[in-house]
């Protein structure tokens, strides 16, 4: 639902006009676990200090420089205060200690804009096409950050995060054939795991896993009525990767990000809730690396050059994966799929054509195509609603395609029959 805060937004960043990145810490434990954590404030009321661990495994490669170390925890702590800025949107970030030239800043500020337009627009904050951010350093910060990291030698295997639902699932399996896999999850959770042990990883030791925490004090100025709203996971994935992948010297990572995150959101705006998993993203992400981190690794997604209907009949491939995915962000916590939400539905549609019916029914636990309550999402994901719904569907055209291979055969489901009737 939208939400008029345009008052809220232009009083908060009046009140509080600066946020701060003080600083980050680590440390590298006897068991090789990474320790971090993040030193934010805005004004000078509120100070937030996230902590986070690495947990590499059979993977950590030693050798590990802290000098290039500063270097990842620096990128991670611009993409991890996110989080924390947006709930005041203060004008200016001042970044202590370190430096970002002109092309830098400019990534930046391209990633906060576009990687937040769901959260203005669902904030009904107009931005008229201006930034809402400067960055401000200090005269006396160390050099422009741009680290010459050591040319990885381990080409043969490849990162690849497992979110739990089908997309992962694919890219793992296609993948664990032709290479060695290295599973990163971040705060791993039952489905998660439970597909990582499919794939044939069931110790912990044989997975990467971060452990990310959110500061209690933003929970609770969030429930206190400050702004809050989407927030670019996918790129916080991106930068937490590049760390995976130099402790476990890794080049490779490959992500699970299909064709259809292209697409925006609203139609004829660059409003866009996957866009961090976008192709536009991906190559900025990339040249990003290669410019300022000497290329130690490559980015990219396996799943890019299909659609959402082929990933589909990939998945229906692998019927041990059908009792473990989750794809629903709603049931997460419970490791169930909630069954009322646009992206079961969109789940739902998608994989209908390529499963038996009985089976498919049975991943959900209930029919939602004969689900009248789902109608308002159904025609969102059909384009009959002026806009898609904001969570990680495929494209307009690709769920009427696939509603065009069921409708013959479930002539009796009740969102079909209102779909076809409404063309």
């Amino acid at each position: 639902m939208k939400n008029n805060n345009l008052s809220l937004f232009n009083s908060l960043r009046e009140e509080y006009p600066i946020f701060t990145y003080h600083s980050f810490n680590f440390q590298i434990e006897k068991n090789h676990d990474i320790t971090f954590g993040f030193d934010f404030q805005i004004g000078g009321k509120f100070r937030f200090t996230p902590q986070m661990r690495l947990s590499s495994g059979n993977y950590f490669m030693g050798n590990i420089d802290p000098n290039l170390l500063k270097g990842l925890f620096f990128h991670i702590g611009m993409i991890e205060l996110i989080s924390y800025w947006k709930c005041t949107c203060s004008p200016i970030i001042h970044i202590k200690k370190y430096n970002l030239d002109k092309e830098q800043v400019d990534f930046w500020l391209k990633l906060y804009h576009k990687g937040l337009g769901e959260f203005f627009h669902q904030n009904g904050i107009s931005t008229q096409g201006q930034s809402v951010i400067t960055f401000l350093f200090d005269d006396n910060s160390e050099n422009i950050c741009r680290f010459e990291y050591p040319e990885i030698s381990t080409s043969s295997r490849t990162i690849v995060p497992i979110g739990g639902g089908k997309d992962s699932v694919v890219t793992l399996e296609k993948l664990r054939t032709e290479r060695e896999i290295v599973p990163f999850i971040i705060n791993p959770r039952e489905a998660t795991l439970d597909c990582a042990k499919i794939a044939g990883f069931s110790k912990k030791n044989e997975i990467v896993m971060l452990h990310r925490e959110i500061d209690p004090l933003l929970l609770k100025l969030n429930q206190e009525g400050f702004l809050n709203g989407h927030t670019p996971f996918s790129a916080m994935l991106a930068f937490h990767s590049l760390l995976a992948a130099y402790v476990t010297d890794t080049r490779e990572i490959a992500l699970s990000n299909e064709s259809s995150a292209n697409e925006p959101t609203i139609p004829g705006t660059d409003i866009n809730h996957q866009y961090t998993k976008s192709e536009e993203f991906e190559i900025d992400f990339q040249k990003y690396v290669h410019d300022n981190m000497n290329d130690f690794a490559h980015y990219y997604s396996y799943l890019r050059p299909y659609n959402e209907l082929q990933i589909g009949e990939m998945f229906a491939q692998y019927p041990a994966y059908f009792p473990a995915f989750r794809s629903c962000n709603v049931g997460s916590k419970e490791n169930a799929w909630c069954c009322n939400c646009p992206k079961c539905l969109f789940t739902s549609i998608i994989l209908a054509p390529f499963i038996e019916e009985k089976k498919w029914i049975s991943i959900f636990g209930e029919d939602l195509l004969n689900k009248p309550s789902l109608l308002p999402y159904f025609q969102e994901l059909t384009g009959v609603a002026d806009n898609k719904p904001f969570e990680c569907v495929g494209t307009i055209e690709e769920v009427n395609r696939a509603i065009d291979l069921v409708k013959d055969k479930y002539k009796d489901k009740y969102l079909i029959k209102k779909h076809i009737h409404e063309k």
